[in-house]
């Protein structure tokens, strides 16, 4: 019996992602993902200088590098990249469904972060720092129109890419449905909005509060303004303009905290 075309595309989309590898570089990232058990390594190019700082990590992992002349460095980066001689060749981490990672118990009521069409890898990094110090279950992203796993990504979030859930969904609505019926409060930034963020979640603290953040410029998208379950914005008291939206991110997981 012939396969329907759309169980041979599903099979062809997880063998494409299973063939898929990630260049991590930056002493910082690398030094991490080297010591975290979950993380699949394939291989370490270094400098000599760098392998001695990163020889304890490099122990750890029970990885063999290979030294590379830092005039000709061997990994296949973008020349710009500053890769302070260290890359590794990794698998993109696999961290289960949404809601699985929405279930996972702490010491505070759980927060999620959804990010609707942010493309920027830095920003997507810096926003992975400020969900891991403030507590944040996961960081959602989608499979289109947003930042990937890459190099770039993992440096500017510090370490954060290998400690804090980033998963991405093929729809970002149908990810917010969930967390609704998970008993979530969804809910999203938008600096038109008539509430403020902190009048929103003034009586909710103790619930479980998801946040929606959309790209800088175009916001929000109709149909995730029209899935939130309410609509805030940050209190300026100037009238500059907007948050970038990492810094929108840091703000609004302080906002929300217990």
């Amino acid at each position: 019996m012939k396969k329907p075309k759309w169980v041979i595309a599903k099979e062809q989309a997880k063998r494409v992602a299973a063939s898929e590898t990630v260049w991590l570089f930056g002493l910082h990232a690398v030094r991490d993902a080297l010591e975290n058990p979950k993380r699949e390594k394939l291989r370490l190019i270094v400098t000599q200088n760098a392998h001695e700082k990163l020889k304890p990590s490099i122990e750890v992992a029970g990885l063999t590098p290979e030294i590379s002349d830092p005039r000709r460095f061997a990994a296949p980066l973008d020349p710009q990249s500053v890769h302070q001689g260290a890359a590794l060749e990794v698998k993109p981490l696999n961290w289960g469904a949404v809601s699985e990672l929405a279930l996972k118990e702490g010491a505070h009521a759980p927060r999620m972060v959804l990010l609707d069409r942010v493309t920027d890898p830095h920003n997507v990094g810096a926003i992975l720092r400020s969900a891991e110090v403030f507590g944040a279950n996961a960081v959602i992203a989608m499979n289109r129109h947003a930042a990937p796993e890459t190099g770039a990504l993992a440096k500017t979030a510090s370490g954060a890419l290998e400690r804090q859930p980033y998963v991405r969904v093929r729809n970002l609505a149908d990810a917010m449905t969930e967390l609704q019926q998970m008993g979530y409060f969804v809910i999203g930034l938008d600096g038109t909005a008539e509430q403020t963020i902190e009048q929103a979640v003034f009586d909710k603290r103790d619930r479980a509060i998801a946040l929606v953040l959309g790209a800088e410029g175009p916001g929000l998208r109709e149909k995730t303004r029209e899935t939130c379950d309410a609509l805030v914005r940050i209190d300026a008291l100037g009238d500059f303009g907007s948050l970038n939206v990492s810094n929108a991110a840091a703000v609004a997981l302080y906002a929300t905290k217990e």
